[in-house]
């Protein structure tokens, strides 16, 4: 045999191999497929107390939907069962119970959020909210009815899908009674002991700047409050996109839990009235961004990624524009609003447990206080609303002001063309004697030597002497003085003058100073973006 020939039967072995292989996985797959009829009857037993109540919520006018925790939370224990039980069988990859499938994942979702929303309704009262833009109560009702709209809607869908699968249906609904809610009025007394809190300052501080922190971090949620209604679905999902939302709850669910842990039931909570105020926002943001992730979570997966989620007969399931609107005007419209507000009552808070101290740091080496961190560090000082005193060489500065900042330069480099002039006069014996009677040549050995010596930055070579004109008969004494001023303000050279500015204010804001020079203001010798530490993770938005 050929070794063409030896190929060829080589490669027909193999594909008579794989087709054997495909033949044998085929086989297996289909053996393990459930039977229609077992699984048919299986989904017929499971679905029975679920398709009770959406039948109960389909048959409702919208005008009589009585959403009810008791109902709602029902609504979710059903659907989550049949969806994971779906689920299991693989069933959102099947034609035949894919939209069943679909039609239990909408009810999990919106019962949820109604529920939430029930929370919001009976406990906002109890946050001590701060007045903000809008009607927050009024709102909630809104989006209690758009979510009764959906659940009436979708439940009516899944009626019809569970005749179109021949499920047989309850023959008894439940009725209104089942669901009621009856509240009585007033609280529980409240005769327990408060816990004491030895260092009640140190607490309250933690809070207020975890807090601040967090709205850093949040400031992606104001982004839908300053475009239009047709704008909404470019901002998803950037800014407002699931998974950000989702972790930024997160972030604050911690907050409350650490509030839970350390300040409730304290006697520290007692003696300052703005913590429960805190802890109400806290909350109310929490479960305003729970809403909003499923919300948002929804228009990702139903409509941003696949186009509007349709039923079976070409019929949306939730109104794309409908579902934006309750996600943005009120979820995510709200969280910012409280975010906003209970940010300045942070900032006061700490004014009111400030420790003030003084922090003396070095300058920063690149030109000064230019843009970069003379922003950096009045963005310190507003993070934390805060006032913060910067003092250079008998001159004070406000630290929250860029510009005033931007004044010290005038010293800085005053200092450094006075250290530079010192520096290029000393080094004069040191030039060679082939430069002699060349001004231009010999400033230009200084001022190398001074860069290989760490005395001095060089951004520009050659430098352009030529273009400064020099007096050939000046003596070097005679023109370093304005060739130096000359050359930094150009941006040719630069000097590290080793000067140290003292920071006064809150210890807390101080501590975020003193590891903002650390880290060299954010910038290396050359003026280069270096990254910033974790715990200033708030200037990088």
């Amino acid at each position: 045999m050929t070794a063409p020939q030896g190929r060829e039967a080589a490669s027909q072995a193999r594909a008579k191999k794989g087709a054997a292989s495909a033949r044998r996985r085929r086989r297996a797959q289909t053996a393990m497929h459930v039977s229609p009829d077992a699984f048919h009857g299986l989904m017929a037993g499971r679905s029975q107390r679920l398709l009770g109540l959406v039948r109960f919520l389909a048959s409702r006018p919208l005008d009589e939907q009585l959403l009810t925790r008791p109902l709602l939370g029902s609504l979710v224990a059903q659907a989550a069962q049949v969806k994971e039980l779906l689920d299991t069988y693989g069933a959102v990859h099947n034609r035949r119970w894919h939209a069943y499938r679909q039609h239990a994942d909408a009810l999990v979702l919106f019962a949820d959020t109604g529920y939430k929303l029930l929370h919001l309704r009976h406990s906002m009262g109890n946050y001590h909210l701060l007045p903000v833009e809008g009607d927050f109560p009024a709102a909630t009702e809104e989006g209690l009815r758009f979510v009764a709209n959906v659940l009436m809607l979708v439940s009516a869908r899944m009626t019809e899908e569970a005749e179109r699968l021949e499920l047989p249906l309850p023959r008894r609904d439940p009725g209104a009674g089942e669901f009621a809610e009856r509240l009585p009025q007033g609280f529980l007394p409240r005769d327990r002991r408060s816990r004491h809190v030895t260092s009640a300052e140190e607490t309250v501080a933690h809070l207020a700047t975890a807090f601040l922190n967090l709205a850093a971090e949040g400031e992606f949620l104001h982004t839908p409050g300053k475009v239009c209604a047709e704008e909404y679905p470019a901002c998803v999902p950037e800014p407002v996109g699931e998974e950000r939302v989702w972790l930024l709850a997160q972030r604050f669910h911690n907050l409350q839990n650490l509030y839970d842990t350390y300040v409730s039931d304290t006697d520290t909570e007692d003696q300052d009235p703005d913590l429960k105020v805190l802890r109400g926002h806290v909350s109310v943001i929490f479960h305003l961004l729970e809403v909003a992730t499923s919300l948002v979570q929804y228009y990702e997966r139903n409509v941003h990624l696949r186009g509007p989620e349709t039923g079976r007969v070409g019929r949306p399931l939730v109104q794309p524009r409908a579902l934006l609107e309750a996600a943005m005007q009120y979820a995510v419209a709200f969280a910012s609003r409280y975010l906003l507000t209970a940010r300045s009552l942070c900032q006061e808070m700490l004014k009111r447990y400030a420790q003030v101290g003084r922090v003396s740091v070095p300058v920063p080496r690149y030109r000064g206080f230019h843009v970069r961190p003379s922003t950096l560090v009045a963005r310190i000082a507003q993070h934390y609303g805060s006032e913060v005193r910067m003092e250079l060489d008998g001159d004070a500065y406000d630290a929250g002001s860029p510009l005033e900042l931007f004044r010290a330069n005038e010293k800085i480099n005053a200092a450094k063309r006075h250290q530079l002039v010192e520096a290029i006069l000393q080094a004069q014996n040191e030039v060679p004697a082939h430069l002699a009677g060349d001004l231009g040549g010999a400033l230009r050995w200084i001022l190398l030597h001074l860069a290989h010596a760490g005395k001095v930055i060089v951004y520009d070579q050659p430098l352009p002497l030529e273009e400064l004109d020099l007096d050939p008969g000046a003596s070097l004494s005679e023109v370093a003085p304005q060739a130096v001023a000359r050359l930094l303000a150009l941006g040719k050279i630069d000097m590290d003058c080793a000067l140290t500015a003292t920071f006064v204010g809150d210890k807390r804001v101080l501590e975020d100073l003193r590891l903002l020079a650390e880290h060299g203001y954010g910038e290396d010798a050359f003026g280069n973006n270096v990254p910033l530490p974790e715990k200033l993770r708030y200037l990088r938005r």
